[in-house]
């Protein structure tokens, strides 16, 4: 994954920690085994809130799905804010939990000194920490399996989605206003650019009395998000496309229902994109060529919709079957894609011996990143998670859905010096696309020649099937800029071809082992009774 750039984002305290957390949950579709819940309780180690917390109740789609709660306490030299979420959805028909943590530290302009942010499913908190000295940021990454420390410098010093809204209420908020701001975003490690457009000054509804707040309209990578802040810098509603929305609540509001007897809407069908024109793919690794129309690509980057087997070309995206690859020069930047990251630690001791092991022998390059797949795939279990997933913690829980797989894979790969690196987009599965992420994998088949290869440890396929349709390259913080699809995206599927030979599946599914039958075959026979003779048969 990859991480920075500096700039703004808007005022969208926990609706941003949301959108990750949503997006991670949305892409765990292919995990098809339940997940108990963790058992953590939404509404525990709350007690240090006093009564001039804000309380909010967080909605997907018309269900409620959680709650948030945030205060904001003077000291000597400013203030300490801090913010506690907890939510619990529905993925594939299961429960799963999640809870949120941020807190900062911020001057009497609420400009940022300090911060922390924690993601708990309840396998262990995920913890970011930084500590910023003008535009020097110091950040350590704690994971249940280890701690890792880096130091950027900022172009600007960055405010928090935290503390953004005081930071636009200190300045004075006045409809027509269009600004620019720095935001650290401690979810994704990632500093980024976003426009705020200051629309109107409304009265809307606050833990049931009307309050009158300003719209803002904020922008960032086509997410589009809105939120109503009030003069003093209090936010009342949050919404993006997404349907996600955040509204004040009083305290018993907001804890009330916030786990329901069932979550109606389950975030992994929703986020699922129907083709407009349904074509029937009874087996996707038999798809020779697929091209399809999907609107709403214009926030992508178009380098990353051509290569490794696909190309685009506006909205119009054909994708070949990578058995059908042929190698080409190697790119100049291949070192790029075997070095370490915060959250794909190839250079652990444990990565590179568990990657070691799975390659076994010396081999091909082809070879060591097949059998990299079959291990991963098989060590790792297959669970929808809702994390910032770690290679490292991967490797030691072995379990998660495709981003776990991926993590885990294109760290393990840099290890063995392959070349790797993390691709987003859809995948079709049971009559729709879904969201999903699989590796990239820089196979040399000559000295200075080779291949992207795309490759699935989650699906356990080597190479990926053609119905893998590339939207991003990066990390969490790249795949942000897919978000601004879900919820309103349409596919078209224009043209389809599958391999000489394939033939569809009238009844039952496709085997999973499709090794060569062990029969007997007619052998040559030196007798002079003819050019065959029948296999022989045992003796009881």
């Amino acid at each position: 994954m990859t991480l920075f750039r500096p700039l703004p984002r808007p005022a969208a305290r926990v609706l941003s920690a949301l959108i990750l957390v949503a997006w991670v949950a949305q892409m765990g579709v292919l995990a098809r085994r339940a997940w108990s819940s963790s058992g953590v309780a939404l509404a525990a180690d709350l007690a240090h809130y006093g009564s001039s917390a804000q309380w909010r109740g967080i909605y997907y789609r018309g269900d409620k799905i959680g709650f948030s709660v945030g205060q904001t306490t003077p000291t000597d030299s400013g203030y300490e804010m801090k913010e506690d979420g907890r939510l619990q959805m529905t993925l594939l028909g299961s429960s799963a939990s999640l809870r949120l943590t941020s807190r900062a530290t911020v001057d009497r302009a609420f400009a940022l000194q300090r911060f922390s942010f924690a993601l708990d499913a309840g396998t262990g908190p995920t913890e970011i920490l930084g500590t910023l000295d003008g535009r020097r940021l110091d950040l350590t990454i704690k994971t249940p399996s280890g701690e890792r420390k880096e130091t950027r410098e900022l172009e600007e010093p960055p405010a928090l989605a935290l503390n953004l809204p005081r930071v636009l209420a200190a300045r004075g908020l006045q409809p027509g206003q269009t600004l620019q701001v720095s935001v650290f975003d401690p979810a994704t490690l990632r500093n980024a650019p976003m426009t705020l457009e200051v629309q109107a000054r409304e009265v809307v509804q606050s833990a049931g009395r009307p309050v009158p707040a300003f719209r803002v309209l904020g922008r960032l990578a086509g997410i589009t998000t809105r939120t109503w802040i009030t003069d003093v810098g209090d936010v009342v509603r949050e919404e993006s496309p997404m349907g996600l929305i955040v509204v004040r609540e009083t305290p018993a509001q907001a804890q009330a229902l916030a786990v329901p007897g069932k979550v109606q809407t389950d975030m992994l069908e929703a986020a699922a994109l129907v083709p407009t024109t349904p074509r029937r793919i009874d087996d996707p690794t038999t798809v020779a060529r697929l091209k399809l129309r999907i609107d709403g690509l214009e926030a992508l980057d178009p380098a990353d919709l051509d290569g490794a087997g696909q190309s685009a070309n506006g909205a119009t995206i054909e994708v070949r079957d990578p058995r059908d690859l042929r190698p080409g020069p190697a790119p100049a930047d291949l070192a790029l894609y075997l070095r370490p990251e915060p959250f794909l630690e190839s250079d652990a001791p444990e990565i590179i011996a568990e990657a070691q092991k799975a390659a076994g022998a010396p081999a091909s390059p082809r070879l060591r990143a097949e059998r990299l797949v079959r291990y991963v795939h098989a060590i790792v279990e297959k669970k929808p998670t809702l994390s910032l997933p770690s290679a490292l913690e991967v490797l030691k829980t072995r379990i998660g859905d495709c981003n776990e797989h991926t993590a885990l894979y294109v760290a393990m790969a840099r290890s063995l010096g392959l070349p790797a690196r993390i691709a987003v987009g859809l995948v079709y599965l049971r009559g729709a696309f879904y969201y999903h992420a699989w590796p990239e994998v820089w196979v040399e088949e000559s000295r200075g020649r080779g291949l992207w290869l795309p490759v699935d440890p989650t699906l356990n396929q080597f190479p990926a099937d053609a119905t893998h349709v590339r939207l991003t390259r990066g990390g969490l913080e790249r795949q942000a800029a897919i978000l601004g699809l879900v919820g309103r995206a349409r596919l078209e599927i224009l043209d389809l071809e599958l391999r000489p030979g394939a033939t569809p599946i009238l009844v039952g599914q496709a085997p999973s082992d499709l090794r060569p039958l062990d029969l007997p075959l007619p052998r040559r026979d030196g007798s002079g009774r003819g050019c065959w003779s029948s296999p022989a048969r045992s003796r009881e």
